[in-house]
């Protein structure tokens, strides 16, 4: 079984990615949504969740365990890695085929405060800093706002205070740092227009997912585990189209009490 978690619905656009790549693999997916948001929590209490959702994920089941958060796998997935002996994935920005792809030599990077504050991506980002300029936004409230549904206002709002100052530095290439992001993909690049191409991780992470994952006697199924309201999952799903078409027909359940914290 493979196990992914996210503090909300933004490590969905990952999980599908995955299941695209794998449709045979039993899949469960934790949404921490009592717990959101991830982006400005203490690492302390980060790293207390993300401990309780593998711990319980691993109990499972889980071979291979996706941490489809960003700011989840900045601060608290060499921890996690420490703990556990099993594969563990995270995401990270997609720096790396930005830079390469990139003709002018900026790119930007749309992500948390938290993300961006992280040691593992001040160092992820230094790698390519002589080379290329990067220029860094966070985006605080944009995750939680994406959260709300696809008819929150403040998502419109956000993103004209957030994107076009990056187009006006001359980045021809803009990282969604964040997986609540490709769900607002098509708004974003509204905002930047075609010439700027959008660097979304998700597909190159389901390749490493399907790397790394050693098929098992199972039965398909994809579970989807709030640690919130089962019906605000339901509902969320059933408003963004990119999660209504993958997971229409999943199985919604609220986590267990242990699991929900």
């Amino acid at each position: 079984m493979i196990g992914v978690f996210d503090s909300g619905i933004g490590g969905l656009t990952v999980l599908a990615w995955i299941r695209q790549r794998l449709p045979d693999a039993p899949l469960v997916y934790v949404a921490d949504q009592k717990h959101n948001p991830y982006g400005s929590k203490p690492d302390w209490a980060l790293q207390q969740r993300c401990d309780s959702i593998a711990d319980w994920l691993i109990n499972q089941g889980a071979t291979v365990l996706v941490v489809a958060c960003n700011t989840a796998t900045a601060h608290c997935i060499d921890a996690l890695r420490k703990r556990h002996s099993i594969v563990i994935v995270g995401v990270e920005p997609g720096i790396k085929p930005a830079a390469l792809g990139s003709r002018s030599g900026s790119i930007g990077i749309l992500a948390t405060e938290n993300t961006l504050a992280s040691e593992r991506y001040q160092s992820l980002a230094a790698r390519f800093n002589p080379n290329t300029r990067i220029f860094n936004q966070s985006c605080p409230h944009l995750a939680d706002a994406i959260e709300l549904g696809p008819d929150n206002p403040d998502i419109d709002r956000l993103l004209h205070e957030y994107v076009p100052g990056l187009v006006e530095e001359g980045v021809d290439r803009l990282v969604l740092g964040c997986t609540h992001y490709p769900l607002v993909r098509s708004k974003i690049q509204a905002l930047t227009g075609e010439h700027i191409q959008l660097i979304d991780t998700g597909e190159a992470i389901a390749a490493e997912v399907g790397r790394r994952y050693q098929p098992e006697p199972a039965a398909v199924s994809t579970r989807l585990i709030t640690t919130g309201s089962l019906e605000r999952l339901e509902r969320l799903i059933e408003a963004w189209p990119m999660l209504k078409d993958a997971f229409g027909n999943a199985v919604c359940e609220v986590a267990p009490e242990g699991l929900a914290g």
